[in-house]
């Protein structure tokens, strides 16, 4: 009996002893990011590059950089009138958008008039941004990397990181005023 007891102490003693933490085998930090980084600046390049070549081949237009990374071009520029869209504004535009070979992707009757609150409303990064840069009968031809774009994912006939041109016509500006 003694015996028994010893060994039930025994093996309650040993059993509640807290666990010792078991140190991974190997220690690899994540290399996800990293790589993300590497593919995305080698994607940038690729488009910046056929931008460039696009410009370069349409030398009688002279290309203005955005500082929020595209380009664009007066096809229609009106010098007299003042005002630009802000936040709150409604207007109404026209656009097609060609791929950098100038392949039509989309026509300005397949898309027609579109109308978009300035800031209120989804939509494209560049568009968004390129339709401040614009007056009430102005023509823009702007050149859209693919994160200004659709990015990586595209959408139905624009393939993923393709770099784009829009030729945008603003019809009319509707102040929220």
């Amino acid at each position: 009996m003694r015996t028994s007891i010893f060994l039930v102490i025994l093996v309650l003693a040993v059993s509640c002893t807290a666990p010792a933490p078991r140190k991974p085998v190997v220690r690899k930090t994540s290399t996800f990011l990293t790589e993300s980084i590497q593919r995305n600046k080698i994607i940038n390049e690729v488009e910046e590059k056929a931008l460039l070549d696009y410009m370069k081949n349409d030398s009688l237009n002279t290309y203005i950089s955005s500082p929020n990374g595209f380009w664009y071009q007066y096809i229609v520029k009106d010098s007299l009138k003042t005002e630009l869209p802000i936040k709150g504004d409604e207007v109404i535009y026209a656009y097609e958008i060609k791929d950098v070979n100038d392949v039509l992707l989309y026509g300005k009757e397949e898309l027609g008039d579109r109308k978009y609150m300035v800031d209120r409303e989804e939509l494209i990064s560049g568009l968004q941004d390129g339709l401040k840069l614009m007056k009430e009968g102005e023509e823009i031809l702007f050149l859209f990397p693919s994160h200004k774009a659709y990015g990586y994912a595209g959408y139905k006939k624009i393939a993923g990181n393709q770099p784009l041109v829009y030729t945008v016509t603003l019809k009319k500006i509707t102040t929220s005023k």
